[in-house]
Parts: C-alpha cells; structure tokens; sequence
C-alpha cells in the first residue's frame, strides 16, 4: 500500500541534506556529459522563491530563522517573503544555459555576496550578470588574479541622469548576452513551478521545494534529450 501524501511529504523533507548533494552530482554530470566546463562564457541571475505575497509576508514565519525574509524582486515589481536561488551557468548558443552551480540568499540579500563565493572557482571566464552583483573591488581581483571578466550593466553614478552612448550600447550587449539565463528560470517555472512555495511549512521542505525541483527537470532534460 504506498504511503499517504502527508507521509510522502514527511519522507522527502527527510531527506534535504541529501538532494542538494544529488542536485550537485547531476550538475556535474551534465557538464562532463556536454563538455560545458570547457566553456568561456558564464551567465548568473537570481529569481523569487515566493512563500508568501506582500500582504502575508509580515505574518509569515516559516524558515525565518535559517535564511527566509521580505524583499523585493525588481524584475517582477514585487515585494515578497521567500528565498532567492542564484544560479551560475555555462552559456550555450541557441540554448538556455547548462547550470553549473545553484545557490540561496534570502529575498532581501545583496546578490553580490553570494556571486563572491563561488567567484574563486571561476578561471579565465567572462561572467555576465545583472546590475545587482557589481562590485567593481571584486571586478578587479578577478581579472588581475584569475583572469576572469565581470561584466555587469552600468550604473548610474551619483547625480547622472543618463548613461553616455557608450555605456547605454555596453550595457545592452551586457543584457542581450545575459538573457538566456531568463530563458532558464521560466523553463523552470514552466516544468516545476518553482517560484510558487506558499505550501511549504518548514525550513527541511523548503530546502527540498529549491533544490528537488531543479534535480527533477534537469532528469526529465537527460531522459528526453
């Protein structure tokens, strides 16, 4: 007789110190598989994992002590309480990118932070990313001790109402290039639905919401491909 859903929930949530181990291991597979870690070219972007809207979010308490909070996602113009998975990935042309690497901040967390800790793996790349993970300190060391290039649109400085034509033009190709990673979150979205955790209820089945869910569509991606 198989188990009840309460009890399926109760045995994934069990197990949320093992998928993202597994989640690692079918990354790496993949990218052996497809010789991605061969490639020059990196994107990386965050997108919401939303557990509560704006009007909720004051009342909602589940992993609020290990890593979810309010914040904002300036792509979607809202506020919410959840979580934000970064993920790194290996440009492909003509196609989303291969995921290398996937990480979590809450949703009110810089995204620079998270980009510094895996920015010591990444040797003689061209990073591509949003606004939100410039930092030029980091952009120097990179490209003086690892030969690696953050490119990042540009900023408005302090008192500047309009970026100059070169950098409106540098900032475009920035986007253009970076634009297959959105391609990626709304392929997840679309197979997994991973942006909607308002039924999560504690922090082990939030862990397993973020990280079964991309291990799932990458193994129907390995079985259809």
């Amino acid at each position: 007789m198989p188990p009840s859903y309460t009890a399926f929930v109760q045995r994934l949530n069990r197990s949320d110190t093992l998928i993202p181990a597994f989640v690692e291991k079918i990354l790496y597979d993949f990218n052996c598989l497809y010789g991605m870690t061969e490639s020059v070219c990196r994107l990386i972007d965050a997108m919401p994992v939303i557990m509560a809207d704006a009007k909720s979010g004051s009342r909602a308490k589940v992993a609020y002590q290990e890593i979810a909070e309010k914040g904002h996602c300036g792509s979607k113009g809202i506020w919410y309480y959840g979580v934000k998975p970064h993920v790194l990935g290996a440009e492909r042309k003509g196609t989303p990118p291969q995921p290398e690497y996937i990480g979590v901040s809450g949703a009110g967390a810089h995204d620079s932070p998270v980009f510094r800790l895996i920015a010591p793996l990444l040797q003689g790349k061209e990073v591509y990313a949003d606004k939100a993970y410039a930092d030029a300190l980091l952009k120097q060391k990179l490209m003086e001790e690892q030969d690696t290039d953050l490119m990042t649109p540009v900023k408005l400085k302090k008192g500047q109402k309009k970026l100059f034509l070169p950098e409106q033009l540098f900032s475009t190709a920035v986007s253009r290039v970076r634009q297959p990673i959105e391609s990626l979150f709304s392929w997840l979205q679309e197979k997994t639905g991973i942006e909607t955790a308002s039924k999560v209820r504690s922090y082990n089945g939030l862990t397993v919401h973020i990280f079964g869910k991309p291990a799932a569509a990458m193994l129907m991606l390995a079985f259809n491909s």
